[in-house]
C-alpha cells in the first residue's frame, strides 16, 4: 500500500504488536448492529484475517442503528455489503465472507478451522449457545455480546466473565443453558444490567428463536461492538 494507513495504530502499540495483529484471524457472527461494528473496529486496528458471517439481508427496520444499513443498501446480503466495506479499509486483508445462517453441522465443521478469537454477535438463544459450546469444545477463545436492545445508559455497559455478569435477562437465561453442558465460566461477555422498560418490547412474529422485539438506541449496539472489538484486540496482544 502506498501509505502507512496503520501509523496512528504502531505509534500506540508498537511494531511488533501490529505485526502481531497482521498474523491473527478472527471469526465474528452476526452482523447486525452489534457484530459489524465489532468486525469493523478489529478490520481497523489491523488484524489480517477476518471471517465473517451472517445469513440476513439489509431492512429498512436496520438502518437506525446497523453499520451496512442504508437507504442505498436496502435487500442487499449484510456480509456481502460489510465485506466490501471492510475490504476498502484495508484491501490487503484476507477475508472469508460466509452468506448464509450456521447451524448444526456446518457450524461446528466452521469452528473447527483455526481462529485465533471468535465473536459471538447473534441475538438468538439457540444459535448463540451452541456456537459458545462448540467455539469452546475447539478451545477458540470467545467474546460474547448480551442483550444492547431497550438500554440507554452506555455507563452501564461492562466487560467481565459470563460467571460475574448479572442484571441482564439473556446473560442469564445463556448461563441456564450452558450450565446444563457444563460449561459455567472461561469466556467474556459485553453486558448491561440496565433494565429493559415494559413498554420498549413487544411480541416477535414469525421467528421461531426469538420470542420479543425490543426497542433500541442508535449508539447502544455499536457501543458493544466496540467494546467487543476491544476485548478481541488487548487479548490478541496480551
Amino acid at each position: 500500500m502506498a501509505n502507512n494507513w496503520l501509523e496512528r495504530t504502531e505509534l500506540l502499540l508498537g511494531q511488533e504488536s501490529v505485526k502481531k495483529l497482521s498474523n491473527k484471524h478472527v471469526l465474528v457472527i452476526g452482523l447486525g448492529g452489534v457484530g459489524a461494528y465489532a468486525a469493523e473496529q478489529i478490520c481497523r486496528a489491523g488484524v489480517g484475517k477476518i471471517t465473517i458471517a451472517d445469513g440476513d439481508i439489509i431492512q429498512p427496520s436496520n438502518i437506525n442503528r446497523q453499520l451496512p444499513a442504508l437507504h442505498s443498501t436496502i435487500g442487499k446480503p449484510k456480509a456481502e455489503t460489510l465485506g466490501k466495506r471492510l475490504k476498502d479499509i484495508n484491501p490487503n486483508i484476507e477475508l472469508t465472507i460466509i452468506q448464509e445462517y450456521l447451524r448444526d453441522e456446518r457450524l461446528t465443521q466452521l469452528l473447527s478451522n483455526n481462529f485465533d478469537y471468535v465473536v459471538d454477535a447473534i441475538d438468538t438463544l439457540s444459535p448463540k449457545v451452541f456456537l459458545i459450546h462448540d467455539a469452546i469444545k475447539f478451545g477458540h477463545k470467545v467474546v460474547s455480546s448480551m442483550g444492547s436492545g431497550g438500554k440507554l445508559d452506555p455507563t452501564q455497559v461492562k466487560i467481565s466473565d459470563i460467571s460475574e455478569s448479572y442484571g441482564c435477562p439473556l446473560a442469564r437465561i445463556l448461563r441456564k443453558r450452558l450450565h446444563r453442558l457444563g460449561i459455567r465460566e472461561g469466556f467474556k461477555v459485553v453486558y448491561s444490567a440496565e433494565k429493559v422498560p415494559e413498554h420498549a418490547m413487544k411480541p416477535c412474529e414469525g421467528e421461531p428463536n426469538k420470542k420479543t422485539t425490543i426497542g433500541t438506541i442508535s449508539y447502544m449496539p455499536p457501543l458493544f461492538g466496540c467494546m467487543i472489538a476491544s476485548v478481541v484486540i488487548r487479548d490478541l496482544l496480551a
